[in-house]
């Protein structure tokens, strides 16, 4: 696999034409060392953050739940658990990388529904879901406006958004440190435990401090047509979820 992400597209990944395309090979790359990299850099906290948007989700027993951009299925299995038993199809996990999905069934053997598809353009009917979620994830999509759009359209009245993602710490001496074991010991030892030479774990180094403030991100789930919007703060601000109801 060569480099994906040159120094230059690095400036602002946001900002390249064919962003979905590079993302998408990024993941298929790194997708068998995915699940470990990702908890062993966060200490395992990435799954304490999961299983409270989870909690913020306010769940109901009927629920019928899409977890966009699922990735490997950590927080799509995180819903199963906390809905279980659940019937077939009312858990579904849905992401753009074929690769990242994959080995997903094999985590659980709940009845979850597992398909590739777009965030800006999913393979559901309008009206069709209660909670329509996406964990880091919203970084990587073209457009996330066009993405917010879709998950309000597939919701049905009384739904919820919620979305977990990444963002900055406004401490300054906390900042600094985070930025430290960000952008070069994580960067770093995550490229050689996954062996990758795509440029990905610079991309998510880059594509963090050129993405929304949490102001921003809550503009444009307000803008899609949601209302309520609640930002929770987690881990001094390295990441926050935004829990919104449909308007």
């Amino acid at each position: 696999m060569t480099e994906i992400w040159d120094k230059d597209k690095l400036a602002d990944p946001h900002a390249v034409a064919d962003k979905q395309h590079r993302v998408r090979d990024m993941f298929a790359a790194i997708a068998p060392s995915y699940d470990r990299n990702n908890h062993l850099h966060s200490m395992w906290t990435d799954q304490a953050w999961r299983r409270k948007a989870v909690k913020l989700s306010r769940l109901k027993p009927d629920d019928v739940v899409v977890d966009v951009a699922c990735g490997t299925g950590d927080l799509t299995l995180a819903y199963a658990k906390a809905l279980r038993p659940i019937k077939p199809g009312q858990v579904i996990g849905i992401d753009y990388t074929h690769e990242m999905v994959k080995p997903a069934p094999a985590k659980s053997s709940d009845p979850i529904l597992y398909n590739t598809g777009d965030a800006q353009a999913l393979p559901l009917p309008d009206v069709s879901a209660d909670v329509v979620s996406i964990a880091f994830g919203i970084r990587n999509v073209a457009d996330p406006d066009k993405a917010l759009r879709e998950f309000r359209r597939v919701l049905r009245p009384g739904g919820r958004v919620v979305v977990l993602e990444f963002s900055k710490p406004t401490n300054a001496v906390i900042r600094k440190a985070y930025n430290f074991y960000f952008n070069q010991i994580m960067t770093r030892t995550a490229t050689l435990i996954s062996g990758d030479k795509t440029g990905a774990y610079r991309y998510l180094s880059a594509s963090v401090e050129t993405f929304l403030t949490p102001q921003q991100m809550i503009g444009k789930i307000e803008a899609a047509g949601f209302r309520n919007v609640q930002p929770h703060k987690l881990t001094f601000g390295i990441a926050y979820i935004y829990v919104a109801d449909v308007a």
